[in-house]
């Protein structure tokens, strides 16, 4: 059995107001007393009254809505930037829808088109591949699009990173100052700029300093994968240093070291990481990490979108927050280093 809607005229009657009273009390930044606001508030209650949010968007083209996309959950990095940017986005007045995607274009163009039926008023694309038709597509729409930790080449785009070439020089420059000669690189899914830009940093560094990367393999960016390239990294001649593109993936390279090899860390093989999420710092992982600024690169993205979302133009801005390497235990710490 179903309940009849409840209207706002419904509400305006047992009020003892007019409709368009009710529209106001229930539109942000309308203005409204206190005393018909109290009124209004109370037949709603009584009725069980709620505004239809979806057909006040049709109307006004104003949904108060972000759509946010996120490509894996896995990673600890990204549950925690999410929820610092839905209570950003709500501080700013503005809801989010998270949608699920894969890492490539075509999975997440299809989930867009799909959004931009909702009169969403802006996108945050998080760790997964847009292709340039669907960027295309937003802008003709006027909906403007925030890359967040994901930078792509795109007239137009937005792209909030951390400074990930640089990130991956200073994990290079930490290993070779604590005295590390085999130096090997596990990297997550070479689809991804942060992958590229991790490692091209990183061999950039080796190199300027005369060396060489002694191994490497591909762990995806999934546990699984990082314990398989663990193994045959370490199978022979085992470098006696590893970065690995991210801690999600580290911490599974760390527990195959210690629970499967039986090496020591960081008495037999020194790692180090990127992100700084939560875990890196349990005493059972006590990991030295290059540190993602969530905080700083939620606030840049929030800012680009709400500038986008409230200015005419839409001329993308790229934004790379500095990493900082956060030093524990899990490396070789180098003598004298500060």
């Amino acid at each position: 059995m179903t309940k009849e809607k409840v209207t706002s005229q419904q509400v305006a009657q047992l009020a003892g107001v007019s409709q368009s009273a009710v529209s106001r009390v229930y539109t942000a930044g309308a203005s409204a007393s206190k005393k018909t606001t109290a009124k209004v508030h109370k037949a709603a209650t009584t009725l069980g009254y709620r505004p239809n949010v979806l057909a006040r968007a049709m109307v006004s083209g104003k949904s108060r809505i972000i759509g946010l996309f996120v490509g894996y959950l896995e990673n600890q990095f990204y549950p925690d930037a999410i929820e610092k940017l839905s209570t950003q986005l709500q501080v700013k007045g503005y809801h989010v829808l998270i949608f699920m995607a894969s890492k490539t274009a075509g999975n997440i163009d299809s989930v867009v088109e799909e959004i931009l039926d909702y009169q969403v008023e802006g996108i945050i694309v998080a760790s997964v591949a847009l292709s340039s038709q669907l960027a295309d597509r937003c802008r003709l729409a006027g909906v403007p699009i925030v890359l967040f930790n994901r930078s792509q080449d795109g007239e137009g785009l937005s792209c909030v990173t951390s400074d990930n070439f640089s990130g991956g020089a200073k994990a290079a420059r930490f290993l070779l100052a604590g005295g590390h000669k085999k130096i090997g690189y596990i990297a997550g899914w070479e689809g991804a700029s942060t992958q590229r830009d991790r490692e091209f940093g990183f061999t950039a560094a080796l190199q300027q300093a005369g060396g060489t990367l002694y191994a490497r393999e591909v762990g995806d960016f999934s546990m699984e994968k990082a314990s398989e390239a663990t193994r045959q990294m370490f199978s022979e001649d085992s470098p006696d240093a590893v970065f690995v593109a991210n801690d999600h993936m580290a911490f599974a390279v760390m527990d195959t070291l210690r629970f499967e090899l039986g090496l020591r860390i960081p008495e037999d093989v020194s790692v180090i990481s990127y992100d700084d999420v939560p875990a890196a710092a349990w005493p059972a992982y006590n990991l030295t990490t290059v540190r993602q600024c969530a905080d700083q690169m939620v606030q840049e993205t929030v800012r680009i979108l709400m500038e986008q979302i409230h200015s005419d133009g839409m001329q993308g801005q790229q934004v790379a927050i500095g990493s900082p390497i956060i030093v524990r235990g899990s490396a070789r710490i180098p003598e004298g280093w500060e």
